[in-house]
C-alpha cells in the first residue's frame, strides 16, 4: 500500500512532508517531460556513504512502491521511501547553478552536519547504519 500525502494546512503557513521549489520543478518537469515515462516522478532517497555517513540521490521513477510516500508539489511528484522517509522529512529539493555547473540539492532540516562538497550530511553525528561513510567527497 502507498502513502499519499499532499499539503497540509496548519494556521496560515502550508506544511508539506517534502517539496520542491520553483525552479527545482520547472527543471524537474523539464527532465520528466523528456524522460518518455508515463507518470514519472523524482524519486528522492539517502543511502550509506560519503564523508559524512549519508548521501542524496534522485532518479526518474514511474513505480510507486510499497511504502512510500508520495507528494505532489508544483506539478512534480515526489516519491520517498519508507527507510527515506524520516531522514528527508521537512526537506525542500532545489536546483542550483554555479561556475562549476548546476544540479539538484535537498535542503534538508534535519542535517546536523553536511560536508564541504553538500552530498553528503549526518543527523546526529554517529555513523552511517552500516558503518560505511568515511570514503570522502569523491567517493559518491
Amino acid at each position: 500500500m502507498t502513502a499519499t500525502s499532499l499539503p497540509e494546512s496548519r494556521g496560515d503557513q502550508p506544511t508539506q512532508d517534502i517539496s520542491i521549489s520553483e525552479f527545482g520543478a520547472q527543471k524537474a518537469l523539464a527532465i520528466l517531460a523528456q524522460s518518455g515515462k508515463e507518470n514519472a516522478g523524482v524519486r528522492v532517497f539517502i543511502k550509506s556513504g560519503g564523508c559524512s555517513g549519508y548521501q542524496y540521490g534522485m532518479a526518474i521513477d514511474d513505480r510507486e512502491l510499497e511504502g512510500d510516500t508520495i507528494v505532489m508539489d508544483r506539478g512534480v511528484k515526489l516519491l520517498v521511501d519508507r527507510m527515506s522517509f524520516p531522514l528527508l522529512r521537512g526537506s525542500e529539493v532545489d536546483f542550483v547553478e554555479n561556475m562549476m555547473g548546476g544540479g539538484f540539492t535537498v535542503n534538508n532540516p534535519n542535517a546536523t552536519s553536511s560536508c564541504g562538497c553538500g552530498h553528503s550530511f549526518r543527523t546526529d553525528g554517529a555513523q552511517s547504519p552500516d558503518g560505511e561513510g568515511s570514503g570522502g567527497c569523491g567517493s559518491h
